[in-house]
């Protein structure tokens, strides 16, 4: 597995009270690909969301509340559909517990979870609405 973090999404209380304190209160740019459910900013290297933390567990396939889910989902963006299903498979043969086995996102990409040795739950996923640069970078807008 490559060393990098595509993406670190925040399971937030209220969306548009987040959205707004990041786009307002600290003058980042909302990406594009932003809308009612989600919220992206384009930071150097690595993409921050903000997502209700009620769907981001559900997303996971983990309970909202206790010891299940952090409210943090950390992200490694992979280049392929494909890839999403064999790094599972690799972390997997080594003893990484799978959480959510790879599958379709209802945003047409391709997502599983795995988490570390506390519980911190990793989404690897192809996502068709970026890409990969040259450095590994996840890029939502050009």
């Amino acid at each position: 597995m490559d060393p990098r973090m595509s993406f670190l999404t925040l399971g937030v209380k209220n969306l548009d009270r987040a959205r707004d304190f990041y786009s307002k209160v600290l003058g980042w740019p909302l990406s594009s690909k932003s809308n009612a459910h989600v919220a992206f900013f384009q930071l150097n290297g690595f993409v921050l969301g903000l997502y209700p933390r009620e769907a981001l567990a559900a997303d996971a396939g983990v309970a909202a509340e206790g010891s299940g889910f952090s409210g943090v989902a950390l992200a490694h963006n992979v280049a392929t559909r494909d890839d999403v299903d064999a790094l599972l498979a690799q972390l997997a043969a080594q003893g990484v517990r799978i959480v959510k086995p790879a599958s379709d996102a209802f945003w047409g990409g391709r997502t599983g979870y795995f988490a570390d040795l506390d519980g911190y739950l990793w989404e690897v996923a192809w996502n068709p609405g970026g890409y990969l640069d040259d450095a590994g970078n996840f890029i939502f807008d050009k």
